[in-house]
């Protein structure tokens, strides 16, 4: 961002230098047309009039802004910083006439011959009032630039702000899934430990297999879907040993999409409320199905069931609880309104949970 301020900056200065440069050549042609209609032959003559001016006018204005660039953090208070200006235009008063005039006095004589105006009241006069008008025109285009410069830049600032502000509540929000997720998993072990030892072991195992697969993570809050579907499939194998007989499990899976970056552990507790709202309350089998396709350019990410209602989950508290609101919460903040996540009523039965992410590979 603050390259693409540097970069912007660059280019104005470019532009006000092509500008500056075309109006003094806009100034000596219609000083070249109005010598010749005045009946003049040397066009050198306006050539040099209007050159010694824009020699003096640049190295003026050069040595303004020199001197009064460390005010610019005054632009937010107008008169403050024109304050800071007008005390260049005596400046402009005292030191343009001599200037211009004396290198057209020079120019003249070198070409031998005589450099002719108005008395020198009249010209103070004329040559201060032209002056004084310049200057403020000037400062107030000065005064724009700098003040869209600062638009800009806390543009810039405040998206710094708030892109840290995201990557935090991101941070929380993924922090705040790993004690959920290890807390469910635990009970499960849980309550296999006084009926089956050997099993409860292999699923400490696996847990702990899950556990190094979120460690691997990290403190990112997107990773592949190839992770995710690492974290998910160590999840999935830890209840399915704990159901084996009451569920399965299909895995569709679209290889190409293997690179999309998902939020992370954002599949785990959609799987999770399948197995607290359906599996652990029905005695018959439950088939879920985890499927990864691509669709007007989008990841579909589907959890389903073929036996759940969202009443269940709904009366459960979970449909609003922290599974469900935090992954909303960290599509709201990661995707800008360029994600979205559903939960689906299927017939007869079945819920299906859906997300869709923008996917660029």
């Amino acid at each position: 961002m603050a390259a693409m301020s540097a970069k912007f900056q660059s280019r104005t200065r470019l532009n006000l230098a092509i500008a500056w440069l075309l109006f003094w050549s806009l100034m000596t042609a219609t000083a070249i047309q109005e010598f010749i209609r005045n009946g003049g032959g040397a066009l050198w003559k306006p050539i040099s009039w209007e050159a010694t001016s824009f020699l003096a006018v640049t190295l003026l204005l050069y040595l303004q802004r020199r001197y009064t660039a460390r005010h610019d953090d005054l632009v937010g208070s107008p008169v403050r910083w024109f304050a800071r200006q007008l005390v260049w235009l005596p400046v402009y008063w005292v030191a343009f006439t001599p200037l211009a005039f004396g290198m057209r006095h020079l120019l003249y004589g070198m070409a031998g011959d005589v450099y002719t105006h108005e008395a020198w009241p009249e010209v103070l006069l004329y040559e201060n009032v032209k002056m004084t008008v310049f200057f403020f025109i000037f400062a107030t285009i000065t005064f724009g630039i700098l003040s869209y410069h600062a638009m800009l830049s806390e543009k810039l600032r405040l998206e710094r702000v708030n892109a840290s502000l995201r990557e935090v509540q991101l941070l929380r929000l993924t922090q705040q899934l790993q004690p959920h997720f290890l807390f469910n998993a635990l009970n499960t072990v849980s309550s296999l430990m006084h009926t089956d030892v050997d099993r409860a072991d292999a699923m400490l195992i696996q847990l702990a297999d899950v556990l190094r697969a979120t460690l691997d993570v990290g403190e990112q809050h997107q990773v592949p879907l190839s992770t995710e579907l690492r974290l998910l499939r160590g999840y999935a194998a830890l209840m399915a040993e704990r159901f084996s007989d009451r569920v399965s499990i299909a895995w569709q899976i679209d290889q190409a999409l293997l690179d999309c970056p998902v939020p992370v552990m954002s599949l785990q507790p959609l799987l999770e409320n399948i197995f607290k709202h359906t599996v652990e309350r029905r005695r018959q089998p439950t088939a879920i199905a985890i499927t990864a396709y691509r669709e007007d350019g989008l990841l579909v990410l589907r959890v389903e069931d073929d036996a759940g209602r969202l009443a269940a989950a709904s009366d459960a508290g979970d449909n609003t609880g922290i599974g469900v609101r935090n992954l909303r919460e960290r599509l709201a903040t990661g995707y800008a309104g360029g994600a979205t996540f559903n939960l689906i009523q299927l017939a007869p039965a079945g819920v299906r949970a859906e997300m869709r992410l923008p996917c660029g590979s």
